[in-house]
């Protein structure tokens, strides 16, 4: 996520609060944690997470996937590092050209609007990855953000119309195409396929906020066409072959010179005077508040994309509700409804449900292309005793008319109720968050995890500890997983418990701040990010956190990627980045011998990384592949 959010949530050491006491008191430290008060405790895991085939039905052999590689140690080298037996080569990175009409990447920030308009994307997070044959497929990648430090050669100081516009083109989604030659992928320059959206590229609005009163603009009183997405973090990918890109930290590109007040819904998303930097309000009127204060609400939305028709229009997809979205992680219910989870990645925000109103079909694709646009967005909440980490849930639905959201309430029809999803959220008693991130549903159909991954006002007002939240000040980050009842993921209630949560045990020994049992010395981390799942069921984990390598940090080194078992619980690290990156995104071959890691914001804040050329080269966010160096599959 971009690092204007994250950042100050990681700054202050954890020291001893009465909270903290409470916890430990009650019992909730590293050996305790994985014992008796799991409702889902690994070896009920181990036994339950059986595969399931496209209609639910599980077959009899449980799945216990293995586990490889010899792990990595932590590193503050401005390298990558991955376990013995494997290599890594770079893909593409910021800068790359798509098109032949663009230049090559210069250093020093010297491409301009064109070039950028162009080139491969910056600060790339969540990716998927379309085959089209055995050796030739298209990617889809976001591009969060931009460093201005790294992006202009005046470091962001003075600027012009021109640099909104090359900052503007370095944001949204880079389309295109990749073939493998000699065992090794590697970008097609100038495929049909081909694309780069950005924050100018006309998309539609739609379902059921389209066309409202609050989504229309002078330049658009329709409010069914808007410009752009931006601040792309994670991603999704549906059946039917499209991609879902997640808007999150829109608010950072609004702004004003102007005071202005837009109310508590506006504050309740961040928007004010006061931009994030990006001084795109200055040059550009459709980001300046007192021009135009309803340019906010037509973005926040889940942006689907069809890969393979680079003439097609991105669709916002507003029945899944806005707030700052991190993934969409999509599973197809034994029943055929689509389901969509969704994290709201803002400190004591919310975790989400969409389910669709219509059924998949899986004899005709085309027949599946709006299966977004009509269904119920529920949101969640969390039931445990204290001191527990484990218990149950309920989805509640957020639907005009029911659950309070009702005019006198706030709430004049279904759109506002999707327009303002965190007020109404709040309305039917949602619990709040340690910032839900990625989501990824087990490959057995029967589980979901999601990462948590920091909060520092957790035991603030509105935020207390206790259930899946259960440390005050959470420096570290855990990660939760939940079952629906009857494994139904359309179904209102769920069991809940704690995977693991992060810490660091060298530091902080056997308290709540030393992490969970399957937490030591050679795999710790903190602020879990990324998250998914392989085939075999290995979750994969990819941190967002603090990279200092001291104090509460000390022995963590730069950010990484993990490997985990949800059997056994054992998690080993796979992967360590460059100097001051976030790793984030990935995407596996449909054999598994290749995964794509992404590399973001290397030397963020000028810090000392030449990644990925070395030197004193610029450091460039860039995509990375793995692959066994036998050809094997990925993690075993």
């Amino acid at each position: 996520m971009s690092n204007f959010e994250q950042q100050d949530d990681l700054n202050n050491p954890v020291t001893q609060t009465p909270e903290l006491t409470q916890i430990i008191e009650e019992g909730l430290s590293r050996r305790q944690f994985m014992g008796g008060a799991a409702l889902l405790g690994l070896s009920t895991l181990a036994a339950g997470c059986t595969p399931l085939s496209m209609n639910g039905s599980a077959n009899s052999k449980p799945m216990s996937p293995e586990i490889g590689f010899k792990p990595v140690p932590a590193s503050t080298a401005d390298t990558i590092t991955v376990p013995e037996g494997y290599r890594w080569k770079r893909l593409i990175s910021w800068g790359d050209p798509l098109f032949s009409n663009a230049n090559e990447f210069i250093d020093g920030g010297k491409n301009n609007a064109y070039d950028q308009e162009h080139q491969f994307g910056d600060n790339n997070d969540g990716m998927s990855f379309f085959p089209l044959s055995e050796d030739r497929a298209i990617m889809a990648i976001n591009n969060e953000y931009t460093n201005y430090e790294y992006l202009f050669p005046h470091q962001g100081k003075r600027v012009s119309r021109n640099d909104v516009r090359k900052a503007q083109a370095a944001h949204g989604v880079s389309v295109f195409e990749i073939h493998k030659v000699n065992g090794s992928w590697q970008p097609v320059r100038d495929s049909r396929f081909n694309r780069r959206i950005h924050a100018n590229t006309p998309m539609t609005l739609t379902g059921p906020a389209a066309g409202n009163p609050l989504l229309a603009t002078s330049a658009d009183p329709s409010g069914t066409k808007v410009l752009g997405t931006f601040n792309n973090c994670a991603n999704g990918q549906t059946p039917w072959g499209t991609y879902l890109t997640c808007e999150e930290n829109f608010n950072g590109y609004f702004g004003s010179d102007s005071a202005v007040d837009l109310g508590a819904d506006a504050k309740r998303y961040g928007i004010g005077a006061k931009d994030a930097g990006y001084q795109w309000y200055k040059h550009d009127s459709r980001f300046d508040l007192s021009l135009n204060p309803q340019e906010p609400h037509r973005h926040g939305w889940i942006v689907e994309i069809d890969p393979k028709n680079p003439d097609s229009t991105p669709k916002k997809r507003t029945a899944l509700g806005r707030f700052k979205h991190e993934n969409a992680a999509l599973t197809i219910s034994a029943d055929g409804y689509v389901v969509v989870y969704l994290g709201d990645d803002q400190r004591g925000e919310h975790l989400y449900k969409f389910v669709s109103k219509n059924r998949y079909n899986p004899d005709n694709q085309a027949a599946n292309r709006d299966l977004l646009e009509e269904g119920t967005l529920y949101v969640a909440k969390f039931e445990a005793e204290p001191g527990k980490v484990a218990g149950k849930g309920e989805w509640v639905a957020l639907t005009f008319g029911q659950n309070g959201l009702t005019p006198e309430n706030g709430f004049a029809d279904q759109a506002e109720v999707l327009i303002f999803a965190r007020r109404a959220a709040t309305q039917v008693g949602a619990t709040t968050m340690d910032r839900p991130e990625w989501v990824a549903v087990h490959p057995s159909g029967q589980q979901v995890f999601c990462t948590l991954t920091n909060n520092k006002n957790r035991g603030k007002e509105g935020q207390p500890v206790g259930g899946p939240n259960p440390r005050a000040k959470n420096h570290y980050g855990q990660i939760i997983r939940w079952q629906p009842d009857n494994n139904d993921h359309t179904a209102a209630g769920f069991k809940w418990d704690l995977f693991v949560m992060a810490g660091n045990p060298e530091v902080h020994g056997d308290s709540a701040y030393g992490g969970s049992a399957n937490i030591n010395s050679d795999n710790m981390f903190n602020s879990p990010d990324g998250l998914g799942f392989d085939a075999a069921g290995r979750l994969w984990i990819q941190t967002d956190g603090k990279y200092s390598n001291s104090g509460d940090f000390a022995g963590m080194g730069n950010n990484q990627m993990l490997c985990a078992d949800p059997a056994s619980g054992e998690i080993r690290r796979f992967l360590t980045g460059p100097v001051a990156c976030e790793i984030t995104g990935l995407a596996f071959t449909p054999d598994y011998c290749t995964v794509f890691i992404g590399v973001q914001h290397p030397g963020e804040d000028l810090q000392p990384s030449h990644f990925p050329g070395g030197g004193q080269s610029t450091p460039r966010s860039s995509v990375i592949m793995i692959q066994r160096e036998d050809g094997g599959i990925i993690g075993t």
